[in-house]
């Protein structure tokens, strides 16, 4: 199986297809695996690339993930891209996933085409998904739908990979509390951001949320495209994957 090292542990990934490269992203608590449906959708026009955070799927274990998670997974991709010796890549991130892609866009420019941003929570944690999290996290332990996904995603210690991620998450919104260390007005990258009108994190909120939130987030880069979709539960790429995948593979064939 192919791995690529970061801090000197192996992280897993694996490539199908041939062309332009794209690299997939998963959120917390999930891994490469979500994005099975997705690769025939994406492989028939470039080489899509899947890989493993540290410490989440076939990678390597660790004790604790790193407090600054999205930040430090952004170094692990980073890492992988120049290992793997590509020029640039297109990154396509999913909620956790989708604060990754941006923070490696935002830290290595040179290195990244086009970034696609999906259904996540903008530029720092929503206060009542924090305070909760915990609780949430211990009830979704006891969930059988919740074990099931976290199985397929990590295997037989997935309850350790579950509460290392609650764990960053906390301290992350007490100690940091942003998701990204450069402002939004240096990503240079094109960028694409999605979302569901009935994304079930949001749509409680304000079933506006994405399109107020990525007009904003827009305005402050100062150049970027949206696209909402109607129905659809978290994360959008997911449940609306043909969809998703024509707005995907449109975007970043297009030249600017």
């Amino acid at each position: 199986m192919p791995y690529f090292k970061y801090k000197n542990k192996s992280c897993y990934y694996e490539a199908y297809g041939n062309g332009e490269p794209v690299v997939f992203l998963h959120g917390n608590t999930a891994s490469s695996k979500m994005f099975s449906s997705l690769v025939e959708l994406f492989s028939q026009k470039f080489e899509v690339i899947l890989m493993d955070f540290l410490g989440h799927g076939k990678s390597d274990r660790v004790e604790s993930f790193a407090t600054d998670l999205w930040y430090d997974e952004a170094l692990q991709v980073i890492a992988f891209i120049e290992q793997a010796g590509y020029k640039k890549v297109n990154v396509i991130g999913s909620s956790g996933g989708a604060l990754v892609a941006i923070n490696v866009a935002l830290e290595r420019p040179d290195l990244v085409n086009k970034v696609i941003a999906d259904s996540f929570e903008g530029e720092q944690p929503f206060p009542a998904f924090i305070e909760n999290v915990v609780t949430d996290r211990e009830a979704s332990k006891q969930d059988e739908n919740a074990k099931a996904f976290y199985y397929m995603m990590h295997g037989e210690d997935w309850e350790g990979v579950v509460d290392n991620d609650t764990k960053a998450l906390y301290e992350h919104a007490k100690t940091i509390g942003k998701f990204f260390h450069k402002d939004l007005s240096e990503l240079a990258s094109p960028i694409l951001l999605t979302g569901s009108k009935e994304d079930e994190f949001v749509k409680l909120i304000n079933p506006n949320f994405y399109n107020t939130l990525f007009s904003n987030m827009i305005g402050k880069i100062g150049h970027g495209q949206m696209r909402i979709f109607e129905t659809g539960g978290h994360p959008a790429l997911m449940s609306n994957p043909e969809q998703f995948s024509n707005f995907a593979i449109e975007f970043i064939e297009t030249v600017l």
